[in-house]
């Protein structure tokens, strides 16, 4: 494990529940299986190619299909990601009006999360489905949802953020789009910022052929680059998945890449 000399990041304090930001609810069916099942995913996607159009199809499908009761999100569960909540207990962490990034927000836990500690909070995903369904769930909710692709955000958000929270978002990409994917990640982070990586440990001879994909020692290690610095590296064993959870901070104002 690197360990954080510090031991701390950011300004301490003490946060309370979770308050509901108005979510709406609404009875849905008994849910069923993801649409067309893992496999589906692959099709259409050739042997190293760098297009995500396939996965972006995949994911609309079944957010659309969550959307009626006929799937679930499996990522979704019905709380921020316990990891994330864990680092906030034990480092003090609140937001005091900086800026924080969810990357991949998905239905938008960790993000409503990160802003009811206090972080004026930016959340995007590729899927616009989601988008949408997670601004009709939290309708009040101070969060800025966008609709962005990691391989090409925007340029204002280079270096703009205090707090990025990447929760297994990478592990969803094919191993090849990694390296950027990993470096845009990188790129979010502001001077004197920190990173929060979560991820799935890859093992031995785990390497499933249509995803997640989880990560390997060397990949969350690829989070650090330039003067953002590799603080923490801790893995967790849970019931059922075994996780990486990396703490990096940028340590000056040089290049972010």
């Amino acid at each position: 494990m690197v360990e954080d000399p510090t031991g701390t990041v950011g300004p301490r304090g003490v946060h309370g529940k979770v308050r509901d930001h108005g979510e709406t609810t609404r009875p849905r069916a008994r849910p069923t299986v993801i649409p067309e099942g893992p496999a589906g995913r692959a099709r259409g996607r050739s042997p190293g190619s760098l297009s995500t159009d396939a996965d972006r199809a995949w994911f609309e499908r079944l957010y659309v299909a969550a959307e009626t009761g006929e799937a679930e999100v499996p990522w979704d569960k019905g709380a921020p990601h316990h990891l994330l909540e864990r680092w906030v207990r034990e480092r003090g962490i609140s937001g005091d009006g900086r800026r924080a990034m969810v990357v991949g927000c998905g239905m938008g836990r960790d993000s409503e999360y990160l802003a009811e500690l206090g972080f004026a909070t930016v959340a995007f995903d590729f899927s616009a489905t989601a988008i949408a369904a997670v601004r009709r769930r939290f309708p009040d909710s101070p969060v800025d949802y966008r609709v962005a692709d990691l391989l090409d955000p925007p340029a204002a958000w280079a270096g703009a953020f205090d707090l990025v929270a990447e929760s297994l978002t990478v592990q969803s990409l094919p191993r090849q789009l990694r390296p950027t994917a990993i470096a845009r990640v990188r790129e979010l982070v502001a001077p004197g910022g920190t990173l929060l990586v979560v991820a799935a440990v890859k093992g031995a001879d785990e390497d499933p052929p249509d995803g997640p994909w989880p990560l390997t020692r060397a990949e969350v290690e690829s989070f650090a680059g330039g003067d953002l610095l590799l603080v923490r590296l801790e893995d967790f064993r849970d019931p059922d998945a075994h996780r990486w959870r990396a703490e990096l901070r940028r340590t000056g104002t040089g290049p972010r890449r």
